[in-house]
This record gives structure tokens, sequence and C-alpha cells, in this order.
């Protein structure tokens, strides 16, 4: 048996101040249903908009992982999402009342700490693993960013940073599987030279910046007049540096604390591909911009992954059916010959699988190369999306009182010709859940088992005022 997905038991909320920003944030994290992902909702904004946490989203890697979608940012998203997937979640919604994520202690522990205070408990549905099947390689020759995947049986991370400092050196470290996160990783805090604070305090940046929330590593002497000026900055009279490297002489949980805060950067930029993954990263000197990149590519392999699974399922269309066509008449308004879903065989939450055998009785057959009939692609499409129609009006109580109109497809791809003697197996499937009625479907057409039309649909529940009024004069899917 598979491992579930999961999710929290009830929200909770945590608050802080946002590292660049300076502003007071409070964040709370929401149970979410399955197959939900990773998502941020700006609460301060109208219309409240939603960003998923997906590494196409990502604007800025200049100092943190800024995510932009629906016209809303949050910024410095890399540690709240390395504790959601240290703490093995698939499915959280992330309210967010400021543009950014408070920075806490600079670390991810205080966000693992309110999760597991609430509790995980299992979902539904089965959670996917993506299993690394071929080594994938990414280089900055010019920030000297080096990163490797390998096939692995865990989620296992190895980073090396070395910034030519005599005070940081050469750090190594690792993470062997998820479960070691919290305990060895997630409580490392980020780290910056003082040089670069300077720098960032002269552009106005780190307005929410504090000796509380940052290891301030020092690799060049400072004056007393220094000194005096950054007590001012900071507004602590006892800045000083006693020795070893760190402002205010800072006790590092760990000799390699930066090394290991760099690998958390990693969980937490990598949970933006959007799955499980079984595979091995080694990473030398990485930061935002190359973890970024690198999900870019990883997110790609899953893609293909999954359209070669998509490709390799098996269907049985002589399978009994659960809806017959009276059961689709009484849902759709469609009626022949402009009815092309012969039966159901699967429904659920998630996706439903419909039948039609394709006959030379069909109306288009005499028109449409008549001397070797071939399906219209416009008709398959328009099976995907009764068949889809389906689906949506059966998570409604009543649908008989409701209408799918389709929006909008993207992605519309014929593989193959489809010709009377076929038997055609659609499966429309979420992309995301349905949210204010918008339903976001892949659809696929297969005739022996190979995907032979495809296409992303996004359909619409309305609900009809004059259900007679409908029965009278059916509308089209």
């Amino acid at each position: 048996m598979g491992t579930k997905q999961k999710t929290i038991k009830s929200k909770i909320s945590i608050s802080g101040v946002g590292l660049h920003t300076g502003k007071t944030a409070t964040l709370t994290f929401h149970p979410a249903p399955d197959n939900h992902g990773f998502k941020f909702r700006r609460v301060d904004l109208p219309g409240q908009p939603i960003i998923d946490a997906d590494c196409d989203n990502v604007v800025d890697t200049a100092r943190g992982t800024t995510l932009e979608q629906n016209g809303a940012r949050v910024y410095t998203t890399e540690h709240v999402l390395a504790a959601v997937a240290g703490c093995d979640l698939d499915n959280v919604l992330i309210d967010l009342d400021a543009p950014e994520v408070p920075i806490m202690d600079g670390s991810s522990y205080p966000f693992i700490e309110v999760l597991e205070k609430v509790g995980i408990v299992d979902q539904t549905a089965e959670r996917e693993y993506f299993e690394l099947k071929e080594i994938l390689s990414y280089e900055d020759p010019i920030k000297m960013v080096e990163m490797l995947a390998v096939p692995q049986d865990e989620f296992r991370v190895t980073v090396m940073v070395d910034y030519n400092s005599e005070v940081l050196g050469t750090q190594h470290a690792g993470m062997y599987k998820l479960s070691e996160f919290k305990e060895n990783i997630s409580r490392c805090r980020t780290f910056v030279f003082l040089h670069e604070l300077e720098m960032l305090l002269q552009h106005n940046l780190i307005k929410g910046g504090d000796l509380d929330n940052a290891i301030v590593l020092v690799d060049k002497p400072i004056s007393d007049e220094h000194l005096s000026h950054l007590r001012k900055v900071f507004n602590k009279p006892d800045v000083e540096v006693k020795g070893g490297g760190v402002l205010n002489n800072t006790k590092l949980h760990y000799y390699n604390e930066p090394a290991r805060h760099k690998l958390l950067d990693i969980v937490g930029d990598l949970a933006l591909v959007g799955v499980h993954m079984k595979i091995h990263i080694l990473a030398a000197r990485p930061g935002h911009a190359g973890n970024v990149e690198f999900a870019k590519k990883l997110k790609a392999l899953v893609k293909k992954s999954k359209a070669k699974k998509a490709e390799e399922i098996s269907f049985n269309p002589e399978a009994p059916a659960v809806m017959d066509v009276k059961g689709i008449m009484s849902i759709l308004p469609h009626r022949q010959p402009f009815l092309f879903v012969d039966k159901i065989i699967e429904l659920n939450s998630e996706f439903v699988v419909g039948v039609k055998n394709v006959t030379m009785n069909e109306f288009w057959t005499v028109g449409h190369f008549p001397d070797e009939p071939i399906m219209p692609g416009v008709l398959l499409v328009e099976a995907m999306a009764q068949t889809g129609g389906i689906f949506c009006l059966k998570t409604v109580p009543d649908p008989e009182n409701y209408q799918t109109y389709f929006l909008k497809m993207d992605n519309v791809k014929f593989k193959q010709k489809v010709v009377p003697g076929d038997t055609c197996v659609f499966k429309l499937e979420l992309i995301t859940p349905i949210r204010r009625g918008l339903c976001h479907m892949q659809g696929r057409t297969y005739v022996n088992n190979k995907v032979v039309a495809e296409a992303e649909m996004l359909a619409q529940i309305v609900k009809v005022r004059n259900v007679e009024s409908r029965k009278a004069e059916p509308a089209t899917v």
C-alpha cells in the first residue's frame, strides 16, 4: 500500500517581521484538500489572490525567493516552504497579510514548531513520487555554482560551500533522508557577511534585519569607530566581536551551520517543483538563483514522466458502466447526434473516464473524408468536454440545476487519427482543485491505450435559473 498525502489537522498562525520590508506579518497555515499542493494567499489584497508555490512563478532571487501570480507577490518564501516540505506535508494553504514571510530567527524551526503543535493527518489520495531515472546537472560558471541530481531511493541532499573566506572556509553538510530535516537542518539560521550587510543597509534593504535573526560573519578587522556605527544602526549598545569571526560572538548551533542553512534553502526552493522526489542532490556553492533554475529542470522531467505514464495507462472499454447513456442524458443537455459519450466507466473525486464506440453511422462520416472517414478533431475535443462536464456536474448536489461552460482550452494536440471501428476512452482529471465553480482539467483521448488527442480545459459550473428553459434549449458544453 502506498503513502497517503498529508496535511495539518487545523489552522494555526505565527507572526513576525519581514526581513527586507520590515513589515509585521501574520502567517496562517490552513489544512488543504488532496492534490492542492502548497499555495500562498495574500489576504491583505483585494480578492485575496492565490500564488502557487511553483518554480515557474519565481520572479526574483536576489536576496530570497520571490513568487508572483495573479498580480500579487510573496517575498522570502524559502524558509516556510522548507518547513512544510521538511514536515513531509503535501497540501497546505498559507495565508499572509503582508508582502513578505516573517523571518523569525532566520531558520525554519519556528514554522515547524507551530505545524507540529496542530498535528499532521493522512488524507485520502495516494502520494506520487518522482523517481529520477537519469543524471541531471546544472552549472553557473560565473557564480561557480554546480548542481547534480542522481537516482536515489530517498530525498537526499549534500552541500559544499566555499566563499574564499578565512572565516567561513570550506564547509560540507548532508541530509540522508527527509526525516532528518527537523533535528539536523531546520534550526540553522541564515547568514551574511558584514560587508554584504552594510551594502544592503545602504540600499534600504533588510529593514527587518536584526542580530537575532541572522548570523553576521566578520571577515575583516573592525575599528572602534566602525563598531560604534553598527551599534547605532542596530540600536544595540553591546555590538562587538570577541573572536571567532561572528558579530556579537553569536553561538553557532553547529560548526557548519552556514552550510546546513544552504541545505535548508535547497529543500525550500526545490519544494517549488511541486512533488515529492526520490533523488540525491549534490550542490556546490548553491544559491537561490541556481536552486530555482535546477527546480525548473526537475519540473520539466516530472512533466515528461507524467506524460509518459499517461500514455502507458491501460483501460478496459468493456468495463461495466457506472453511468449509462440514460444517466448521462439526465445530467448533460446533449442529444443525438451531438452526444459523444456512450457510458462512464470510472468516476471519483479526482477524475472521470468515459467511452465512445465510433461507428460508420456517425453523421460526419458522409462528409468528412467520405472515402476514408476520419473523426473530426473538434468532435474529439467536444467528447472530452462532455466527459469533463459530467465530472464537473457530479460535484454539485443537484446537477440537473447546473450547466458547465468551457471558458478556455490550451495545449490541444492530435496525435493519431480516429476512424470508425475505434473505441475512444476519454480521461479527464483535475489539474487544480475546483474553486469558485472553476474546474481546470487535463483531458486525454485513448484508442488501444495510446493517446490520440489531449487538451487542458477550464470549465465554469453555472446554476441555471430556469430549468424548464434549459430543457427546451440545451446549451452546448
